[in-house]
């Protein structure tokens, strides 16, 4: 899937009706505030005539001409209100009604409450201490019930956070061999200097559009965090990014003074990489489509660069095409 000149138009045409929506509403809602203020005024100069029997004939029609306004500009807001909802949900963004009589309250504070001595506790029956090798087991078992319990946090953390860049860990790589996949035509299998303790082992599939020459000794863009799969018998642990088309395949480019393990970066979006994409959420598939090539050859993401160490992720040769 590969962005398009008329979805961006689209959702540029959407984005600017729900600000300039936003802001009539704020403009609306701030005159209908300074409207109720002025008839606060109103009734207080009114009971202040009449209280001296020098009302003016004018005050309840001018009274009655500021309610109509007020009534009309009420009415104009709920307008606003209802266009901006339906652009939001126009630009996929969730609704949540609130209950029309749900209101936060203010409780007094209440006296100190008389502190009172503690009581003293029943004193717990002495146990045995148990065995050394008993204490060891219970030990590794807490603490690896700890560490699971981290991982599960961490993973609930990301998948609340929102499904953009930020969230792939893309780093220089150093392709340093490629050989045919022993049981796959398609598949090469490589060994990518990732600036890590071990290279790590990668399967692609671009024995169709690369010669076996030109995948040697070779910089790349690598994706870490994909969960590891088995591709033919033979487990892959990274994707090799390249920019793509239905015609043509190749490898995108890294500043030529990067080196391996470089991170890639995107201004604007600065969050934490998962530890390992969850394929059940579809984190990758959701971000894939705004990635594109731009007609200067710069790698995109939703229109802004790919950058390492501060300079620009590059295609070789292919322009205006997508990156998988």
């Amino acid at each position: 899937s590969y962005l398009s000149s008329g979805i961006n138009a689209e959702y540029g045409q959407h984005y600017y009706i729900t600000n300039n929506l936003r802001m009539s509403v704020r403009a609306c809602a701030t005159k209908a505030a300074q409207i109720d203020t002025v008839l606060e005024q109103l009734r207080a100069h009114v009971t202040a005539l009449k209280s001296r029997g020098t009302l003016v004939k004018n005050t309840t029609a001018y009274k009655k001409e500021l309610l109509e306004e007020n009534e009309k500009l009420k009415q104009q807001v709920e307008t606003l209100k209802k266009r901006l909802i339906d652009a939001e949900v126009m630009n996929g963004r969730k609704q949540v009604s609130v209950p029309p009589d749900c209101k936060t309250s203010i409780k007094p504070p209440t006296s100190a409450p008389v502190p009172q001595a503690p009581k003293e506790s029943p004193k717990a029956p002495a146990v045995t201490a148990a065995p050394p090798k008993e204490n060891k087991k219970k030990a590794a078992k807490k603490e690896k019930t700890g560490q699971q319990q981290k991982q599960q946090k961490g993973a609930q953390a990301n998948s609340a956070a929102p499904a953009d860049v930020s969230r792939l860990n893309m780093r220089v790589g150093f392709i340093r061999t490629a050989k045919q996949h022993p049981d796959a035509d398609g598949l090469y299998l490589e060994e990518i200097d990732c600036g890590e303790p071990e290279p790590r082992q990668v399967i692609s599939g671009l024995v169709k559009h690369i010669p076996i020459e030109e995948m040697q000794q070779r910089p790349c863009v690598v994706l870490l965090n994909l969960k590891p799969a088995k591709m033919r018998g033979i487990m892959s642990h990274a994707m090799v990014m390249c920019a793509s088309s239905p015609e043509k395949v190749e490898i995108l480019a890294p500043p030529a003074d990067s080196k391996p393990g470089d991170l890639v970066t995107v201004e604007g979006f600065s969050g934490t990489p998962d530890a390992q994409l969850n394929p059940k959420k579809k984190v990758f598939e959701a971000i894939q489509p705004d990635f594109l090539v731009s007609p200067e050859g710069h790698a995109l993401y939703k229109g802004v660069p790919w950058k390492i160490n501060g300079q620009v992720v590059t295609a070789q040769t292919m322009r205006g095409c997508g990156i998988k």
